[in-house]
């Protein structure tokens, strides 16, 4: 029995349950908001609001620390210089989760995980996607 254990195995064993971490946070910091299961959302959760807190440090050591849990140098800059400023002044609870329902497939239960405040972003980023593929059309029937 698992009574009182404190890590969610998430199905995998450590090596694996890890790299899967890492890859969703990096996705998360790049993206501001991703899909997935419920269970992850939780571990996630936990893993991202203590990526946030080093980021609002600011140190080498800090950088460091926070580039040996993600995969890419952008989403470590984006951390140090976007992410972490815009929470300066708040204490815990960066993100957010929004249960969504059951997977239709293998009926599993998905929600969203996204930083507070990324709904801004998401809009402006959406917007410049429209903005670009409405010039692609402008383009084409110019031509």
């Amino acid at each position: 029995m698992r009574h009182r254990k404190p890590i969610h195995r998430l199905g995998r064993n450590p090596s694996h349950r890890k790299a899967l971490v890492r890859n969703l946070l990096t996705s998360l910091i790049e993206n501001f908001s991703i899909k997935t299961t419920l269970g992850r959302c939780k571990v996630l959760k936990q893993e991202v609001d203590k990526l946030i807190t080093l980021g609002k440090k600011g140190t080498l050591h800090a950088r460091r620390l926070a580039a040996q849990t993600l995969f890419t140098d952008a989403a470590v800059a984006k951390l140090f210089s976007e992410i972490a400023p815009r929470f300066a002044d708040r204490h815990g609870g960066y993100s957010r989760i929004i249960p969504l329902g059951q997977r239709r497939g293998d009926a599993a239960e998905t929600g969203i995980i996204e930083l507070i405040g990324s709904e801004h972003v998401t809009t402006a980023a959406m917007e410049k996607k429209l903005d670009k593929e409405e010039k692609k059309e402008e383009e084409k029937a110019e031509e």
